[in-house]
């Protein structure tokens, strides 16, 4: 496939008390320019946190890093231009295990492949600077890379908090058994499919190497270019997954790129997947598998560019769909492209549907659409 381009149990975290005194000479600040840090000391884990204008959110990320069983990692904040103050909260903390990079505004993706690039543990976990981890979530994620070496990436379950008084566990696939099982995925595309995503950029962990091998995140893409590195990686390597250790997605936090109304072209994993198809790289067991995440995706697009006002876009992310599982949800989507922009948002507007996707795609159901 063508390489892409590159440039204390379930309680959070954020509620043990952490110090955060001043004293940022201890916080190692990196310019753009900067070089790796040296030392022959390797973390354990490298966390990685890309930041932009999360200024309320990242002492409570921070903290719940600070606040983990595990004391032996690296926590790389790499700030992507931010305006709010946030690259100065990070300054804040006192522990020299923080190490702060700078860099102009270029994205996610490019944020958290510098960080990568910083690395100095052989395993890399991603948290997202509005999220937290409970205690023993890095624990989790080593335990379970010790017992599956082979996999290729590692995730834990999450909490959804959607607001001060609500928490929930989302719904996975009923194919992952339950608590307190963890091991590799049967299929993590079928999981993807009829569930909750088994991973996502808050929960992950994944061997440098792995990283290294797939050149990291794909930076043409502002949405869903971390789907598409998971599925690429499932399309060579076993995925991991336990209950344990779980880290807490918050829903009700501002500034989240999945809340942007902004039309998409296409998903960045539908041409990674087309890509490894026609190159023969997609093994017999996982092209059906395959096929109907890609379909997933293709409608989750369709149904994100009707919200944007964009149904000619919306038809064209679906005039290629082909799908066994998701053909209600597919047609749904297509019947609603066909009809003016203008009488589609009236029709979404009205509509108070429990269940309805944040799409506003009438029956889309959750798991159908991305987490970021």
């Amino acid at each position: 496939m063508p390489a892409r381009a590159r440039d204390a149990g379930d309680r959070p975290a954020s509620e043990t008390p952490q110090s955060n005194s001043t004293g940022s000479e201890y916080a190692r600040e990196c310019s753009t320019e900067g070089d790796r840090e040296g030392g022959t000391v390797v973390p354990g884990v490298s966390v990685v946190i890309p930041l932009y204008n999360k200024g309320p959110y990242i002492v409570r990320a921070l903290n719940s890093v600070l606040a983990q069983t595990v004391r032996d990692f690296e926590v790389i904040v790499v700030d992507d231009g931010s305006t709010d103050g946030g690259a100065e909260m990070v300054g804040g903390f006192g522990d020299p295990r923080i190490r702060l990079i700078r860099q102009e505004n270029r994205g996610v993706s490019a944020a958290r492949n510098r960080g990568i690039d910083a690395a100095r543990g052989e395993l890399v976990a991603f948290l997202d600077a509005d999220d937290e981890w409970t205690p023993r979530h890095l624990e989790a994620l080593l335990q379970l890379r010790d017992k599956c070496p082979q996999a290729g990436a590692y995730g834990t379950a999450y909490l959804l908090q959607e607001n001060a008084s609500t928490i929930r566990t989302p719904s996975y696939s009923a194919a992952i058994p339950p608590e307190p099982w963890e091991g590799l995925l049967s299929s993590y595309f079928r999981d993807a499919i009829l569930g909750s995503p088994p991973i996502s950029s808050s929960i992950v962990a994944v061997p440098r190497r792995v990283l290294n091998e797939m050149e990291g995140f794909y930076t043409g893409a502002w949405y869903g270019e971390d789907v598409d590195l998971w599925g690429r990686i499932a399309l060579k390597y076993p995925i991991a997954f336990t209950w344990d250790g779980k880290g807490i997605y918050h829903t009700e936090a501002s500034n989240r790129a999945c809340n942007r109304k902004e039309p998409i072209r296409e998903h960045a994993f539908v041409a990674s997947a087309q890509n490894a198809l026609q190159a023969g790289e997609v093994p017999p067991e996982l092209r059906e598998s395959v096929l109907e995440f890609v379909a997933s995706r293709q409608i989750q697009i369709a149904c994100r560019n009707l919200e944007a006002g964009r149904p000619d876009l919306a038809r064209s992310n679906l005039k290629g769909c082909r799908t066994r599982l998701l053909w209600r949800s597919k047609w749904r989507a297509l019947i609603l492209a066909h009809i003016p922009s203008g009488a589609y948002l009236a029709l979404r507007n009205r509509r108070t549907r429990p269940g309805s996707a944040s799409t506003g795609a009438p029956g889309v159901k959750p798991h159908e659409r991305g987490r970021r």
